[in-house]
């Protein structure tokens, strides 16, 4: 079976019958090596092709489909065909169908043009596409025979059409492919790699595109050089995306499995959808990562229509936007914010902050809400349209608030049921990254699976990618680990890293502020995140921060400064550690270091890699 994308269940509301016929048949006649792409937006100009085929030996498609009767057609030739109008009856002129395919099949192939790997380098063909590609018309009401007695042969070569007799439910499945195939006039051409078509989706569809380090929000336009190395969102994670309909959904997904990028994709599409009227909210409960998506929707324009905030930033604002009191400033800060939350959820209760507040709202790191609050901010999204999604990892829960044994969505006004998705596929981490960081959790990734209401344990699978292992170094003292960690970081930037594609994470604020002042003495350009504002994630600068504020970020390299646990910690502590490491680790796209304090052996019954010797090469 072929993917469609969107799955049809999302978009055959908006599908006309013929439509509707012809992505069934593809989706069931076509092998699973097919990609099926139904009214997306294309390319920088944003064209709309009905459907997109492609497959590797074959090429590229382009399909027009026109729901019309014979009946409805006046006159027809190469270039325009009168038609009925469906509301007045009268006739009205239209460009021809094939003309309009032809048109989308062109702007297709010269934005795909721009990219060197797809075309041929030199020779008779130089710049021309290595794969076929090609265009036809669908005319699911006509038959073939009607096509025939009527003449539209001279509109339209016979071979560029699929008539309504030839996309029946038991029409065969070769039968059906050799009516597409025979629409392409020229044979002998090359077979799409899995890299190429790789890059065929980055040039088509800019939202699939995973944005780099030190590059996150460059605009690439069309004219422009594709890049040599380029990331796109794998076939699943684009068919969700585009799939996510209104209602309440919850996405389940290990570490690095896109659930952030797929709610980017989401909160862009919702607001060019509804470029007026209520805002779309995305709360987290990291600060960096709210600034990071807040980077994200400014740099796509969206800031006005998109509100990405932190919780406690977001409770802060809704007592002073409805005028109540603010807790007493006196208070410790755990209790100063519980009394904050708590004041929101009473002043809803009461009427004084209004429900309904946002069109969506979507949650990124469900895991770190507290059920109060996810049943506090479910309040906040529009009845109308009831548009509330969730991520959620129960593997990264750090804070025991949303760790609670027997938690359903359903207790807290979610409702999911036959509207969850489970990511388990790692794209962040290379396999011997994700390695690494699976043995330091140990235990803690043991999956245990869920209803749709409950919250499943999901143990990571690698997607593949091969790099470096980790190296795990174990130092007597925190000098000696500012020192390696230099080393390391000033041996990344003579290997091409730039400064802001490093981090360094650390395992309290202490370390933090070592780290932070080392780096700055040797000359570094270092920024500490300490306090709500110190984050700026444009800046060409190493990143410090605590272990547990690097929720939700990623970099391509990561030095993880570890302080271990003192002798006789509790069991409880020791799990506490083990899950902010994993976190911590599974920050780092493609080089990661643990620096650990430690008097002890490495490599113990935990499963914990074993060390390097201090004076060992770091590589």
């Amino acid at each position: 079976m072929a993917t469609l994308i969107p799955a049809i269940g999302s978009c055959v509301a908006r599908m006309t019958s013929g439509e509707k016929r012809l992505a069934e048949r593809l989706q069931a006649k076509l092998e699973e090596d097919y990609l099926l792409w139904y009214d997306v937006p294309v390319g920088n100009r944003q064209v709309h092709p009905d459907f997109i085929v492609l497959h590797p030996s074959r090429g590229l498609l382009i399909l027009e489909v026109k729901d019309f009767r014979l009946a409805t057609i006046v006159r027809a030739d190469k270039e325009h065909w009168s038609i009925l109008d469906a509301a007045s009856g009268e006739p009205k002129m239209i460009a021809s169908p094939l003309e309009q395919a032809r048109g989308y099949a062109h702007a297709v192939c010269d934005a795909l043009r721009a990219d060197r790997r797809l075309v041929h380098p030199a020779g008779r063909r130089k710049g021309e596409l290595t794969f076929a590609w090609s265009y036809g018309v669908v005319l699911p009401n006509i038959t073939r025979r009607q096509f025939t007695t009527a003449g539209l042969e001279a509109a339209i070569p016979a071979q560029r059409v699929i008539c309504a007799d030839e996309m029946t439910e038991d029409v065969d499945a070769e039968a059906l492919q050799s009516r597409l195939w025979e629409m392409f006039p020229y044979a002998l051409y090359e077979t799409l790699t899995l890299p190429q078509i790789d890059r065929v989706r980055w040039i088509l569809f800019p939202e699939v595109r995973i944005p780099v380090q030190g590059s996150l929000f460059d605009e690439v336009h069309e004219r422009d050089e594709v890049p040599s190395l380029l990331r796109v969102m794998d076939v699943q994670q684009e068919q969700l995306a585009r799939s996510l309909g209104d209602g309440h959904r919850v996405i389940h997904g290990v570490a690095g499995s896109g659930k952030t990028m797929i709610l980017g994709y989401r909160a862009q599409h919702l607001a060019a959808a509804n470029p007026r009227g209520k805002p779309i909210l995305v709360l987290c409960y990291n600060e960096p990562l709210a600034v990071r998506l807040a980077a994200t929707m400014a740099a796509q324009g969206l800031a006005e229509r998109v509100h990405c905030v932190h919780f406690h930033k977001w409770a802060r604002a809704q007592l002073v936007a409805y005028g109540q009191p603010l807790p007493a400033p006196h208070l410790a800060p755990d209790a100063f914010f519980a009394d904050m939350v708590q004041r929101v959820i009473d002043g809803v209760g009461r009427g004084q902050i209004p429900e309904g507040q946002y069109l969506a709202v979507l949650i990124d790191e469900g895991h770190d809400f507290a059920p109060e609050w996810l049943q506090l901010v479910t309040r906040m999204v529009d009845p109308a349209t009831q548009s509330l999604l969730v991520l959620y990892d129960d593997a990264q829960s750090i804070y025991e608030r949303g760790r609670k044994r027997n938690f359903s969505f359903k207790s807290v006004g979610i409702q999911a049921q036959g509207r969850t998705t489970i990511l388990r596929i790692n794209y962040r981490n290379t396999r011997q990254i994700l390695d690494t960081a699976s043995r330091i959790a140990g235990d803690l990734l043991n999956a245990e699976e869920r209803d749709d209401d409950g919250v499943p344990l999901l143990h990571p699978v690698s997607c593949g990618r091969e790099g470096p292992e980790p190296l795990v170094i174990d130092l007597p003292g925190l000098h000696e680990q500012t020192a390696r960690a230099i080393e390391l970081l000033q041996g990344a930037y003579a290997d091409g890293y730039a400064w802001g594609d490093m981090a360094v994470l650390c395992s309290n604020w202490r370390l933090r502020d070592a780290c932070a002042s080392a780096l700055h003495r040797r000359g570094l350009p270092v920024q500490m995140r300490r306090t709500p504002g110190d984050y700026d994630p444009l800046a060409d600068s190493i990143k410090v921060m605590t272990m547990q504020v690097s929720k939700g970020l990623e970099f391509p390299v990561v030095v993880l400064v570890d302080q271990a646990l003192a002798d006789g910690a509790s069991a409880a502590d020791t799990t506490a550690h083990a899950r902010v490491l994993y976190v911590a680790a599974t920050r780092a796209h493609q080089l990661l270091y643990w620096l650990r304090q430690s008097p002890g052996p490495m490599g113990d019954a935990s499963g914990a890699p074993r060390a390097v010797h201090a004076g060992a090469s770091a590589g």
